[in-house]
């Protein structure tokens, strides 16, 4: 009979004796010549000669125990294996639970024998150093994968797209007007001739270095908007309005750097700034609730809902300040009503408050001619007409809004009014209109 000696591992995990099915403990037999699943067998049914099936009574064994030292003499495997499992139960510097856990040890003993093996052994150390050097190795090795820009779109000749576009023409990839557009009229009058003299030679050659330095100019222009993705500038300035707007005036900022850093490494400026900002934002957070004497995060969550409160109850004072003002005027005092009545079932106010002073509103507008109207259904036209909307500019905004939508699987209208920089009203009809007629769907 062979007679081995190894560590079983997690006893919870073996299965019961097959000989009377009870829960095994150690140390007990494993048949080297069964299984898988491996045949494992008590102290007593072995002891009997147990058989069954395939398993006979003169098969070789193992023994498997784990009372046999592994880092420490006077620490077998199995106590090894409770310290770590106490450790993850109770927590990393709680020794006088783990030392309950474990039974065995006393609190010091816990504590030494782990920061020893565990903690201040160079073995580990030097395991989790090489570890580090090799995920280093492997991000410094592999290249910074970068997308090119898309296909920009292509716009009708001297629309509102056209000229945000600065004139670009994607079929030819080019620009209707180039950088320094007149530079070759300082060309078109010379003419090398062999009588020329030495010095009006060299005048000509001058000139036409100066022309070449231009075409580089034209060049490298063409390259920081092809790199940066700046050609559709109506998509890069929806990207911005990613970011709050203490970033927003850093990017705007820095975007002359933008030529010297180029376009992944300007991203990776902005987004760690973008990171110290909500970090710093955190830490205002943090310090506003330690003011406040806030100790833990139930209390905190209780603190921004009476905050909250706080707010709402302040901002209903103001509109009745307000609406004291035209208290004479029975329509807006009907407006503020309908206002306060949005409020308190939780929508957004829509009805700004105004006296009857005589003040006609604006006719609807006269699309006809207009660029774009031909691309419009009966709905939209009516409602551009109310709005007093240009369709071209409608179109531009239903794209982006759609878009987003279609990123984030919904938009709320907070993030509509942030894409859209115009009147709030026209912003809310807009957003109603498209979730209405289901380009959109709410957040």
């Amino acid at each position: 009979m062979d007679h081995l000696a190894s560590f079983s591992g997690d006893p919870f995990d073996k299965p019961p004796c097959r000989g009377c099915s009870s829960y095994l403990t150690e140390p007990y037999i494993k048949c080297a010549e069964c299984g898988p699943p491996p045949f494992l067998l008590c102290l007593q049914c072995f002891t009997r000669g147990f058989e069954y099936k395939k398993h006979q009574s003169n098969h070789t064994y193992e023994i498997m125990t784990s009372n046999f030292p592994v880092l420490d003499p006077a620490w077998t495997a199995q106590e090894e294996m409770a310290l770590l499992e106490a450790v993850m139960d109770c927590g990393f510097g709680n020794w006088q639970d783990v030392a309950n856990q474990m039974s065995t040890k006393t609190k010091e003993e816990c504590e030494r024998h782990y920061m020893k093996h565990f903690i201040n052994n160079p073995l580990f150390a030097s395991s989790l150093l090489n570890l580090k050097q090799a995920e280093e190795n492997q991000h410094k090795d592999s290249a910074i994968p970068f997308c090119p820009s898309e296909d920009p779109p292509r716009p009708t000749f001297d629309s509102l797209l056209s000229r945000d576009m600065a004139g670009y023409m994607p079929a030819r990839a080019d620009f209707i007007e180039e950088f320094d557009n007149y530079a070759e009229w300082d060309l078109r009058d010379i003419e090398f001739v062999e009588d020329d003299s030495d010095l009006l030679h060299a005048l000509k050659i001058a000139v036409v270095d100066i022309y070449h330095s231009r075409l580089k100019e034209r060049q490298r222009r063409k390259k920081i908007i092809r790199d940066h993705g700046l050609i559709s500038l109506r998509k890069f300035q929806i990207l911005e309005r990613r970011y709050p707007k203490e970033v927003q005036d850093l990017y705007e900022a820095t975007r002359s750097f933008a030529r010297i850093l180029g376009p992944v490494d300007i991203d990776k400026f902005i987004e760690s700034h973008a990171l110290e900002f909500e970090l710093r934002k955190e830490i205002g957070r943090l310090q506003e609730y330690r003011i406040a004497g806030i100790t833990s995060f139930c209390s905190a969550r209780t603190y921004d809902r009476l905050k909250k409160t706080r707010e709402e109850e302040r901002l209903k004072r103001t509109m009745l300040s307000e609406v004291l003002q035209y208290i004479q005027d029975s329509s807006a005092c009907q407006q503020w009503l309908s206002r306060q009545a949005d409020i308190d079932s939780g929508l957004s106010p829509t009805i700004s408050l105004s006296s009857n002073s005589g003040r006609r509103s604006a006719p609807p507008l006269n699309l006809t001619g207009l660029p774009g109207t031909e691309k419009l259904n009966d709905k939209e036209k009516e409602l551009c007409q109310v709005v007093r909307l240009v369709p071209g500019a409608y179109l531009e905004y239903k794209a982006a809004l759609v878009n987003e939508c279609h990123k984030q699987g919904g938009l709320r209208l907070a993030q509509a009014r942030a894409l859209i920089k115009i009147d709030v009203n026209k912003t809310r009809k807009i957003y109603d209109f498209l979730i209405r007629e289901g380009y959109i769907t709410k957040a």
